[in-house]
């Protein structure tokens, strides 16, 4: 019976293993609360699966299949934040900072495990602490901060009340900074598609959280080194995320703007100010967050597309957002780049990449991709909507970004249930996946004899 235990508790500990149960637990306990009569408004009932779908999406920062001002009471708004918040923040990361504060010291697996959720690359097992509270420091500073401009904005720009406008500012500051892409209006963000003083910040605060905490550290101490007047080289992982992260952003643009803008139900009624205003938003919030200022549903067909393609590369390792990570898009790029000029090895900015990175960022973009599939085929096989929209539906579930064209509110209790499994693994399976792989990590002792297949 003790070897079982033990067992037992060694495969619970296991840093992948321990990400995924920390998760589970979370949603199981927010679907217990969210079915608590406290939490739902009065008129309206909440079943077991609409509870599981808002804790799930909440916790994944994915689809919701009801309006989180309408449908909950302030109790259930703030159990569907907090939930935002412990996805955003990382279940391992928090269970760490809570031992940090409550022991003060960490024993080595619990450290290691830590090390591989917020990938502090770097960082030596004794910065650990460090880096817990800096990124405890940096999201609040960031949620803060843009809670109180959307506040100020909200109070003397749209005439809602001071307890409103702190009401509203500090769940969208939660909401944005973690990519959850909740609204507490059941259009989400339409009534404001033309007040940059609203978008812009939200669309900053999502922007930061995608970056990932990596990113926003050496950031941070690079600012800090320059005012110090030394200067600071960014590592090849922030440059490559800061870039590509730009490069999307601009070409998300691009093509939202070019494709809606004569489109008479999204961009098409605006001025040429926030044609631009909402091409941008719509971009930036596609790779992370999925709020939105216009009806997604009523897209062109080759817009809806172009977004699955930014959702499903999402944003920043160890960040907010979803996704295969930009870094994984980057890597991949580069290896085909490098055979088309007929190099043997692949590199980015000045650096080789390993062929043991290239095989896990062909691993995780492969998997995701059957993943997806998995999820369409499922979803068309119960439900009679078209393919594209099934599609957007299933890589915005995996990319754990929140858009919808509204057809899953809609979807029988077996997609709902798909839908539920696509955002859970897309919140846990990249880092639980790219941390197993780098774990399992072994030299062979030999190698076999070279064939070469024929490819084409």
């Amino acid at each position: 019976m003790g070897a079982t235990r033990a067992r037992w508790f060694r495969l619970a500990v296991h840093p992948t293993r321990g990400v995924v149960l920390g998760f589970a637990l979370v949603v199981v306990l927010g679907t217990a609360l969210l079915t608590l009569p406290a939490a739902t408004a009065p008129g309206r009932g909440t079943s077991v699966l609409t509870a599981l779908f808002t804790a799930a999406g909440a916790l994944s920062g994915g689809l919701s299949i009801v309006g989180t001002g309408s449908h909950w009471t302030p109790f259930g708004e703030g159990v569907v934040l907090a939930l935002i918040q412990i996805g955003g923040f990382g279940i391992m990361t928090l269970a760490s900072l809570l031992a940090l504060l409550v022991s003060g010291r960490l024993r080595l697996r619990t450290q290691l495990t830590t090390q591989a959720e917020t990938e502090t690359r770097g960082l030596g097992v004794g910065g650990i602490r460090r880096v817990l509270l800096g990124i405890a420091g940096t999201t609040l500073a960031i949620e803060l901060t843009t809670a109180a401009v959307l506040a100020l904005r909200l109070r003397f720009g749209h005439g809602l009340s001071v307890g409103d406008a702190v009401h509203h500012g500090i769940f969208y500051g939660i909401s944005a900074f973690n990519n959850a892409g909740f609204a507490l209006r059941d259009d989400n963000l339409v009534a404001y598609a033309d007040d940059p003083w609203i978008l812009l910040p939200i669309a900053l605060a999502c922007m930061l959280g995608a970056l990932g905490f990596p990113v926003l550290l050496e950031l941070l101490r690079s600012c800090r080194a320059q005012a110090g007047g030394t200067r600071r080289r960014w590592s090849l992982h922030t440059r490559l995320t800061l870039v590509t992260s730009a490069l999307l952003l601009a070409a998300g643009t691009v093509l939202t703007c070019g494709l809606e803008w004569s489109n008479a139900a999204t961009l098409g009624p605006m001025g040429w100010g926030d044609k631009v205003l909402n091409g941008f938003f719509t971009a930036a919030s596609a790779r992370t967050a999925g709020f939105n200022t216009v009806d997604t549903g009523a897209m062109e067909p080759a817009t809806l597309l172009g977004i699955c393609v930014l959702m499903f590369i999402g944003g920043g390792s160890a960040g907010t957002a979803g996704g295969i990570k930009v870094t994984t898009f980057a890597v991949l790029a580069a290896a085909i780049l490098a055979e088309i000029r007929g190099h043997a090895d692949a590199d980015i900015m000045g650096r080789r990449i390993s062929g043991s990175t290239l095989r896990q960022a062909l691993t995780v973009a492969l998997l995701g991709v059957g993943l997806v599939m998995v999820g369409t085929l499922v979803l068309l096989a119960v439900t009679e909507e078209s393919a594209e929209a099934v599609l957007f539906e299933a890589v915005s579930a995996f990319g754990t970004v929140g858009l919808s064209t509204g057809i899953t509110a809609d979807l029988p209790a077996a997609g709902q249930l798909t839908v539920i499994a696509l955002m859970f693994i897309g919140r846990v399976g990249p880092i639980t996946l790219a941390s197993a792989l780098a774990l399992r990590q072994r030299d062979r002792r030999y190698t076999l004899p070279e064939e070469r297949p024929v490819i084409g």
